[in-house]
């Protein structure tokens, strides 16, 4: 009698372990839809670059994002043109900083939109160190074209790819 009723309980368990992997993979799969669909509309297209202020020969930036949050070269996040400030929900002091979904060569990654920035003309967002290696490994390019940024609506989402 024990050892049918362990036998059960093992099989109860072995069973909610199955559907629980399987509703963690599904709800991957609903993420990367629901953010195609929160960031369809307002896309801008343009060229990224890249800013990071604590390297060497760096003009523009500063240690202190407009968020106000301190720039962090590890983070996803990146710092879109002074004259899209508005469309991409004000990134303003003391705000919590906006969210995009950023796509080029084949790659797409969410970024936090925490700082601002008169880019140079033709550019439309600077990544910070990490989000551009993502785009570009080797960080030979200096300048990726053909950049798709949208506006993601809410603030709840998580920074990084979307596969």
């Amino acid at each position: 009698m024990l050892f049918h009723s362990s036998a059960a309980v093992c099989g109860a368990l072995v069973a909610l372990a199955v559907s629980v992997t399987v509703a963690r993979s599904e709800s991957r799969g609903v993420h990367a839809n629901a953010v195609v669909e929160a960031a369809s509309g307002d896309a801008v297209v343009g060229a990224a670059s890249m800013y990071n202020p604590f390297r060497p020969g760096k003009e523009e930036g500063g240690p202190s994002t407009a968020s106000g949050e301190r720039y962090n070269p590890s983070a996803w996040s990146a710092a879109i043109k002074t004259s899209l400030r508005g469309k991409f929900g004000g990134v303003q002091f003391g705000e919590r900083p906006k969210f995009a979904l950023v796509e080029a060569v084949g790659k797409k990654v969410i970024v936090k939109i925490n700082d601002v920035g008169p880019l140079r003309p033709g550019r439309v967002i600077d990544f910070n160190e990490r989000t551009m290696r993502h785009f570009d490994p080797s960080l030979e390019r200096g300048v990726i074209k053909d950049v798709k940024v949208s506006p993601l609506s809410g603030d709840d989402w998580t920074p990084g790819p979307v596969g």
